[in-house]
């Protein structure tokens, strides 16, 4: 269980340390990254889901066994952002940050994936 307490526990950290600063970017990233946000209400909403599965992970970070079965839901949260990107830099519609955050998500993916596997013998 140690193994998939930390992965959870570092998925959340790094979630809430690259999306926590966006909160108070949104000027910034219309200007480096064009064009500017036209829908805010779809911006915050996407952080503020995005964060509240941050804490998802950190809760299940602590007894991974009591929480495996929201490693299901967090495996798709991860694969939603990573295959969406992927697709879109197939078409030419994205730049390479989101596809490496994309990617990064993916990994993520993969070792909850490994760690719902890996508790589940554990249990047995």
């Amino acid at each position: 269980m140690r193994f998939s307490s930390r992965l959870f526990f570092a998925a959340g950290i790094y979630g809430l340390v690259v999306l926590a600063p966006m909160y108070f970017l949104e000027g910034l990233l219309g200007r480096e990254d064009p064009p500017p946000i036209t829908h805010p209400e779809y911006f915050y909403g996407f952080l503020g889901v995005a964060v509240a599965w941050q804490v998802a992970f950190l809760i299940i970070a602590t007894d991974p066994s009591r929480y495996r079965a929201l490693m299901v839901p967090s495996v798709l949260e991860k694969l939603g952002y990573g295959v969406a990107v992927l697709v879109l830099a197939g078409l030419g519609r994205v730049t390479a940050g989101p596809v490496a955050t994309g990617c990064i998500d993916l990994v993520f993916a993969a070792l909850f994936t490994y760690a719902f596997v890996r508790v589940g013998r554990e249990r047995m």
